[in-house]
């Protein structure tokens, strides 16, 4: 007698999106991966979803995480979005090489999108293959760990397969599968695909399920599409000052990459910052620098622009001229407040990393200049964005050599650091920490390691072309401590030479 096939695994999926939003998306089923290979599989994640992660190892986890053996719940379904793409509008775009397969409430009863990327053509693929590669793949595990470590919210790699078939970009690559997971995967470019067909049931749809998912306490509120407006605007602030304090780069910040929970979503062409230069763009499609790291608060803001007006026809009634008048003045004032909103994030979030800790409101313009002068320096001297931040906690404890070491002149520092030791003692004075505590403090806001863009680059050639996964798996887990100093990982910690930053550039992966 033939064995009998293992059952299919249940998820434990409970799929709202599908259920409760029809017109937004087109079932479909992933491609089969003709031999697949489990690559990698977030254990930690897995048991914080309530998988049985050591199920999903090997050939069980190879043919869930390819898409050749589903979830028994699942429910495959490619997502309808629109988006704006550096600034020119594109009316449907939609999942055109993913699928979200459910979602299901986790141990802490969040609920949780699981799709994949990568698994074949969609209805929306528009001439595209569908396809994903491991490099691209591996680099979201990669990058998305590392923000998570660092305590950025984020979109996270729950598996890494590889198909065992080949796509074709500039080269032939090896094909792969990512399994996703977010909080969701609503984006503005989700509010632009009904807003643009003025399919506005749908659209006031789409907006309450936003609500109940990620906004509940706004959900008996007469005003609640304003509110929504206002809170994807606080959570926007708040990541957006959380990237620059960290020195990473998007690199594509179009309005389907703007997430409705304030996760940072889609790792293509992103990279992190070496030298300082607010200038800073590695993305091979961004010619224009629209996305450059300095721009990327002007972004989100645009981007919220772009949010507030799918949002107007449920703020009034789009036949009353009068009324949308008033609603988008209500909107443009909401928009008004996230400079604002930004900058205190920033503000709040540099004072750690500074190692202040009893500010006071008269403190904020000074403060701000003296961090400002700070990034002058930094500017001025070509010195390397992390590694600045973390010595300065040594010299915090007295110990200058490391951090002047990063300088081509440590005179320029000077001036500065007496600027700063001053304000230090003044916040000492109001309750602060002493120098070893606030040493301590500041190197946990600052970290030793991030997932800096050649040592990447290694890991992902290495698994790409020789089929290596040691140096991934090395700097993943150099990645998941990222403010622990240890000489283990020293090398993960120095950063790329100059020559190689300059030409240093990103893809998208498509």
């Amino acid at each position: 007698m033939s064995a009998r096939p293992a059952s299919r695994p249940h998820f434990g999926f409970d799929n709202s999106y599908a259920r409760e939003l029809p017109g937004s998306y087109v079932a479909w089923q992933p491609a089969k991966a003709p031999a697949p290979r489990l690559l990698f599989l977030n254990a930690a994640l897995a048991a914080e979803l309530g998988l049985d992660g050591d199920a999903l190892r090997g050939d069980e986890g190879a043919a869930v995480f390819a898409g050749n053996r589903l979830p028994a719940d699942a429910e495959p379904i490619a997502q309808a979005y629109a988006g704006h793409q550096f600034g020119g509008f594109s009316p449907q775009l939609g999942d055109g090489r993913a699928l979200l397969l459910g979602e299901l409430v986790d141990r802490t009863g969040r609920r949780r999108d699981i799709a994949f990327k990568g698994s074949g053509r969609t209805p929306f693929s528009r001439g595209g293959d569908g396809k994903a590669a491991v490099g691209p793949m591996l680099r979201e595990a990669l990058v998305s760990e590392g923000m998570h470590a660092l305590g950025i919210p984020t979109t996270r790699a729950l598996a890494v397969v590889a198909t065992g078939e080949t796509v074709y970009r500039e080269t032939p690559l090896p094909g792969a599968v990512l399994t996703r997971v977010a909080a969701s995967h609503l984006r503005v470019g989700t509010f632009q695909f009904f807003a643009a067909r003025g399919q506005y049931d749908a659209l006031r749809r789409l907006a309450d399920y936003s609500i109940r998912r990620h906004d509940p306490a706004l959900a008996e509120d007469p005003d609640r599409y304003l509110g929504l407006l206002r809170a994807l605007a606080g959570r926007q602030a708040s990541l957006i000052a959380q990237w620059m304090n960290i020195g990473f780069i998007h690199g594509v910040m179009n309005t389907d990459n703007m997430a409705i929970s304030g996760e940072t979503i889609d790792y293509g062409p992103c990279a992190f910052l070496e030298a300082y230069d607010p200038d800073t763009v590695f993305s091979s499609i961004d010619h224009h620098g629209r996305y450059a790291f300095g721009n990327q608060p002007a972004i989100a803001r645009w981007n919220l622009a772009r949010f507030a007006e799918t949002l107007l026809p449920l703020m009034a009634d789009p036949e009353d001229d009068a009324a949308i008048r008033q609603a988008a003045e209500r909107a443009t004032e909401a928009i008004g407040e996230f400079p604002g909103l930004y900058d205190a994030a920033l503000l709040r979030g540099q004072r750690i990393k500074l190692g202040l800790f009893a500010a006071s409101a008269t403190d904020d313009a000074a403060d701000t200049t003296l961090v400002a002068d700070w990034l002058a320096v930094l500017h001025s001297q070509s010195a390397d964005f992390t590694l600045a931040w973390r010595r300065l906690a040594d010299a915090a404890e007295g110990r200058e050599a490391a951090l002047r070491s990063l300088f081509t002149d440590p005179g320029a520092l000077d001036s500065w650091l007496a600027r700063w030791r001053e304000r230090c003692a003044g916040d000492e004075a109001r309750g602060g920490p002493g120098a070893t505590e606030r040493a301590m403090r500041m190197r946990r806001a600052n970290p030793w390691i991030i997932p800096r863009n050649h040592r990447v680059e290694e890991a992902l050639a290495a698994a790409s072309d020789a089929d290596d996964l040691a140096p991934f798996e090395r700097l993943l887990e150099a990645l998941r401590n990222p403010f622990d100093e240890s000489p283990e990982y020293a090398a993960y910690a120095e950063p790329a030479p100059a020559a190689l930053t300059a030409g240093y550039r990103t893809f998208c992966g498509t």
